[in-house]
């Protein structure tokens, strides 16, 4: 899952080598670019983390110091040093450590932890001292409502992406009658609001809610739960899920033969695991979000390519990317305006970046430039299907057997 961060490391320039910080041979060590983060090496946190965002620090890392370090607008290339802890999937540490970061260890800049509820926490830190934090990871209008004027975030938002989910439901509908559905959320930010986002879209649209349960963070066995919307006769599940309740509600639907004409779970259906983990049961599974490197964007196939070469595995089909293109962000804008701090927001709310992931504009701290998408597993593919005009495949409906 990545290299470890249960301990703080610092990439550090030893007796005055670049070489400890893997800048080119030759290169004059300058003082570093220090930047500060949390992610979950452990608790419930740490797939997630380790799969979408841990690999693209350290591949970003990589790429930037084999360039000479991080342009620094006024200041030429300077090597970056990492200053990360382990939050343990812990918010109360988390805001500690942010706080500790920013005040004892005073870091140039800040990444942000993994996931909707860590950045919740810790966006308040990051605005109070002024430290734009750009997250790849969170989803949450409560966040938006917030108004928090450093924090900036990358995905599509929860009334946007279960808009998406919604339409593509519509669609379904109206071509195969499809109408009972049942949907299932775990029990904390992420969860709540996506599906406090689609229940009133499917009841617009007149489809029969068979079940709508929630489920605790951690959960173990959702065999009586699955069995239950079995017998209902659910044509449609949808799972607002976390990594690893994406996996438990896959291989427990199969276990009990419950193969709905559409099987949708959400964190961690694109990730590549779930695809070499299920095998042939995987083709068909719907997911939120979606991107493959297929997509018409610059540098797409090049940053997957970088991805796999350097850690022997692939990026995951949505938020790595989006993490790979939030780094870019930063670099573009250090390197247009430096490490003033009000500077690079004040680049952030003006720029429309292009990115791994397509154009990226924040509007109010968010970016409005990406839809709401909808990804599904076809042949080893996690091909976008919904919206239209973003799709790289049409979707296979209904779901084919489990394999």
């Amino acid at each position: 899952m990545g290299t470890q961060i249960g301990r703080r490391r610092f990439l550090q320039v030893a007796a005055g080598s670049a070489a400890a910080l893997g800048l080119p041979r030759g290169t004059r060590a300058q003082s570093p670019v220090r930047i500060g983060f949390t992610l979950s090496a452990t608790g419930p946190y740490a797939v997630g983390a380790g799969i979408t965002q841990r690999p693209n620090y350290d591949l970003w890392v990589e790429q930037v110091n084999a360039k000479g370090g991080l342009a620094v607008a006024g200041q030429g290339r300077r090597p970056i040093q990492l200053v990360e802890h382990d939050d343990r999937s812990e918010i109360e540490t988390a805001v500690r450590l942010y706080e500790k970061m920013v005040t004892d260890d005073k870091v140039d800049l800040l990444l942000p932890p993994w996931g909707t509820a860590m950045n919740f926490a810790v966006g308040p830190v990051a605005s109070k001292h002024g430290y734009p934090l750009i997250a790849p990871t969170a989803a949450s209008l409560k966040l938006a409502e917030l108004g928090l004027p450093s924090f900036y975030g990358m995905l599509a938002q929860p009334d946007a992406m279960m808009g998406a989910l919604a339409g593509f439901l519509k669609d379904v509908k109206r071509a195969q009658g499809l109408n009972k559905v049942a949907v299932i959320h775990v029990s904390d930010l992420f969860g709540l609001e996506q599906q406090g986002a689609l229940m009133p879209l499917l009841k617009e649209a007149g489809f029969e809610i068979v079940e709508a349960k929630a489920y605790p963070l951690g959960v173990k066995d959702l065999t009586d739960v699955l069995k239950g919307i079995k017998a209902k006769g659910a044509e449609v599940l949808v799972g607002l899920t976390y990594p690893p309740d994406t996996i438990l509600a896959t291989t427990q639907a199969k276990a009990v033969d419950f193969n709905p004409r559409v099987f949708y779970t959400s964190v961690g259906t694109a990730f590549p695991f779930f695809r070499d983990r299920f095998k042939e049961s995987a083709e068909g599974v719907l997911g939120m979000g979606a991107w493959n490197p297929k997509v018409p964007y610059p540098g797409a196939k090049a940053y997957f390519d970088a991805h796999v070469a350097k850690h022997k595995k692939e990026p995951d089909r949505w938020a790595s990317a989006f993490a790979y293109a939030a780094l870019q962000i930063l670099e573009e804008t250090v390197g247009k305006v430096g490490l003033d701090r009000p500077k690079i927001k004040a680049h952030l709310d003006a720029t429309r970046f292009s990115t791994v992931v397509g154009p990226v504009k924040f509007t109010k701290g968010w970016n409005q430039a990406t839809p709401g998408m909808v990804g599904q597993w076809q042949k080893g593919e996690f091909e976008v299907i919904w919206p239209p005009e973003r799709a790289t495949a049409k979707a296979v409906v209904p779901k084919p057997a489990w394999g």
